[in-house]
């Protein structure tokens, strides 16, 4: 198959658009049918610059490589606009386009039409007067047709004739066939006055007009982008007299045609030649509306020559003031650089004085937010625990290190660490547990962790908040320990005093008759044992892991024993034979575990068979061979009277056991204060500290509260000294109100004291 190339021009007004759309219109309508490719072909000229928003162009060699390629990809894209209206003149035919780029359109065109292939190249021609192409010169069909030898098929359409040069011809001049599309019917001596008119093309006239032209030939300057004053000038010097020869060519042109138009003898020959006086004359006035653009033209320059002549030397002034500007700012900046540097010396020398001073001020501002959270939290009335997140719980413990475990039960590790600057024991539930219930850990957690934070008891261990995303319970850290380190003289604890002994017990029963006693329903702990009992610095003694049985009673470690579809809740040795038989749990429950404790305090021996060793050394008269041999002062009658009560309660049947409230704590509080008057109090009121004392009762003080006054009493002494005077027991002045707060600090500070002394004295 044959394939098929239409060189096109602009459409936008012209003879050029008239012409391609006549060239493609005969293209499509002779060859495209029997082409295999038709392709429509412009040649846009080279770019070799850029303009700027000024309008001053920039050489493309001074320019980065992708913003000339970004603005020659623009113009192609601009230059495809050109085929917009041959395509409609193509219909639904298939087509293609292609730009070329060359300052040379028919340059480009022979080397395309060489290097593809082309068999047939179409190119329009526009037909103008024989003058009008003497001013032009050769173009482009001519070129084409002169040096398109042996390469294709090439076709110039023009409105008159069709010039047909076909492959494997030698010359332009020679085997060119002129096809004549224009049929006019002039009768019968049309011969005759196509032989007239002829003479008008005979050689020696056109020699005449040829050496004419060619003397005055007019070659207009071309300014692409550039300015050049002395061609602009000297062109218009000889445009005025190629003007004058132009109108002496006219007028010789003239004559000839007036002499010829005497030979003339129809109307019709006269009507051709008058046509070409007149295309002659529009020639000239056109030639000379040239002339005249061409001069307002160079009026123009010039007066953007001054104009950029005089923004150049504006462009210098400014230059030079930059300069000098530069100059003085450069001496500035020199004197502000050795301010700095004198001022930088004194700006060290206050910058760790500020420093300290903000570190002082955010700490006073932490421990200022630290204190309105306490005190919200003691006058808060909806919630009495903290809701703690993973990530206090995760910095605190340094992510459930090691280091800082203190215990590890079946439930879980104790860790010690500082929440909020205060030293908290925080129980974190094995990660078994808390896979299998994930949703109670969300509700019933939360619900069982807000009641266990209501219970209050000096004997209990506070509990001060819980993390449900990582199944944590935070209680207050006591200093002194377990009574089982205690009991079996771990990590180096010392024995305890018999009377100590007695304290302990009667404590833990205040703490579980506080439990058994809580509305609307008791609370049974299920998991006594000395490890749940913990000593503060002033070793008194307090219940841990209330209620955390039942709250873990449904999700408990894979470890624990199911029976009669009931989980079977504490250790083995302390929990109540009837609960393990029947899963039946009491308040009872508690008090077997109770006796086992009381015994351990006695014997310092392991739980199991310490009942019937205690009970045969009671009935055969060896008890004191059983007790602890670290204690060498055991009150026998007192403390064969604590094994009686220790043995009942730890009946196997629960009908059997006393009553906690009316049987047992009745003669552990007489058994106390039995305890509690051994102590020799003489020994440690001679060395105790003034503050210590009462003002009223000339005594330690247990209970010490502050009055008005700024004096610390006895409570109940200045509460019945109160009741009957107003004044001060010290000042004898006139209180101002009987307001009485609570002195901690020093109750503590007794309290350790006392510890510390009944250790010396024992």
């Amino acid at each position: 198959m044959s394939s098929v190339a239409v060189a096109v021009k602009g459409v936008a007004g012209g003879a050029g658009g008239r012409a391609s759309r006549r060239a493609v219109r005969w293209a499509v309508e002779n060859l495209m049918p029997e082409s295999g490719r038709f392709i429509l072909v412009h040649v846009m000229p080279k770019i070799t610059s850029i303009p700027t928003p000024s309008g001053e162009p920039v050489p493309i060699e001074e320019l980065d490589e992708n913003v000339v390629a970004m603005y020659v990809d623009d113009m192609r894209v601009k230059f495809e606009e050109v085929f917009v209206p041959f395509k409609k003149l193509c219909k639904t035919r298939k087509m293609e386009t292609l730009v070329l780029e060359d300052d040379d359109p028919a340059a480009a065109l022979l080397r395309y039409i060489s290097e593809s292939g082309i068999t047939s190249l179409v190119l329009g021609s526009c037909s103008s007067n024989f003058i009008a192409r003497r001013l032009k010169g050769p173009g482009i069909p001519t070129t084409i047709l002169k040096c398109a030898t042996g390469i294709c098929n090439v076709y110039v359409v023009s409105r008159d004739e069709i010039i047909n040069k076909p492959a494997d011809t030698p010359s332009a001049n020679e085997s060119c066939v002129h096809t004549s599309y224009t049929q006019r019917d002039y009768g019968e001596g049309s011969s005759d006055i196509n032989n007239q008119i002829s003479l008008l093309h005979s050689p020696t006239i056109e020699s005449n007009v040829h050496s004419s032209f060619e003397a005055t030939s007019i070659s207009l300057p071309s300014y692409q982008n550039s300015l050049d004053f002395t061609h602009v000038d000297s062109s218009i010097y000889a445009s005025e007299d190629q003007e004058r020869n132009l109108l002496n060519l006219v007028g010789d042109f003239e004559s000839i045609t007036t002499k010829s138009c005497n030979s003339f003898s129809t109307k019709s020959e006269q009507s051709e030649v008058e046509q070409l006086q007149v295309e002659i004359q529009n020639t000239v006035v056109m030639y000379k509306r040239a002339c005249e653009e061409l001069a307002h033209a160079q009026n123009k320059v010039q007066i953007i020559s001054s104009e950029c002549l005089e923004e150049a030397r504006r462009v210098n002034d400014a230059l030079e003031r930059e300069e000098t500007l530069r100059k003085i700012a450069a001496e500035e900046k020199a004197k502000y650089l050795k301010a700095m540097e004198e001022v930088e010396e004194a700006r060290n020398l206050l910058a760790k004085e500020a420093y300290e001073k903000k570190l002082a001020e955010v700490d006073a501002l932490k421990e200022s937010i630290e204190k309105q959270k306490i005190v919200d939290a003691l006058f808060s009335s909806d919630k009495r625990y903290r809701r703690y997140t993973r990530d206090e719980i995760e910095a605190a413990t340094d992510l459930f290190s090691e280091s800082n475990v203190i215990g590890e039960g079946g439930y879980g590790k104790v860790y010690k660490c500082s929440l909020h600057h205060t030293p908290v024991a925080v129980k974190v539930l094995r990660p078994d547990a808390i896979e299998k219930k994930q949703g109670f850990l969300k509700e019933e957690f939360l619900k069982e962790v807000e009641v266990l934070s209501q219970l209050r008891h000096p004997h209990l261990v506070l509990l001060l908040g819980a993390c449900p995303e990582t199944g944590c319970l935070v209680y207050e850290y006591l200093e002194n320990g377990s009574l089982e380190e205690y009991l079996f003289h771990q990590n180096g604890k010392p024995p305890l005093p018999w009377f100590v002994r007695f304290r302990i017990v009667f404590e833990v029963a205040c703490g579980l008759a506080f439990l058994h006693n809580s509305k609307p329903d008791p609370i049974v702990h299920r998991d006594l044992k000395p490890a749940n009992i913990l000593l503060d610095r002033n070793y008194v003694s307090k219940i841990a892991d209330v209620g955390l049985a039942k709250l873990i009673s449904d999700v408990v470690p894979d470890n624990i024993t199911e029976y009669n579809e009931s989980l079977i809740v504490g250790t083995l040795y302390y929990l109540d034979p009837e609960y393990q038989r029947t899963g039946t749990v009491r308040p009872k429950s508690d008090l077997y575990a109770f006796g086992i404790i009381i015994l351990q305090l006695l014997t310092d021996c392991h739980p199991k068979g310490l009942i019937m060793t205690v009970e045969n050394a009671i009935m055969n008269g060896f008890l004191p061979r059983i007790l602890d041999k670290s204690v060498k002062d055991w009150p026998l009658a007192e403390t064969e009277e604590l094994a009686r009560i220790a043995l009942k309660c730890s009946k196997l049947r629960c009908r059997d056991r006393p009553d906690l409230e009316t049987d047992v704590l009745p003669v552990l509080k007489r058994l106390n204060e039995v305890a509690n008057a051994s102590v020799k109090v003489d020994r440690y009121n001679s060395h105790a500290p003034n503050h210590y004392f009462c003002p009223i009762l000339q005594e330690i003080m247990s209970d010490p509260h502050i009055a008005a006054d700024g004096f610390t009493y006895e409570y109940e002494a200045i509460m019945a000294w109160l009741m009957k005077h107003n004044a001060s027991p010290v000042t004898k002045l006139k209180l101002q109100h009987s307001m009485l707060t609570p002195n901690h600090t020093l109750r503590s500070a007794i309290q350790e004291w006392r510890s510390r002394m009944t250790f010396s004295s024992a």
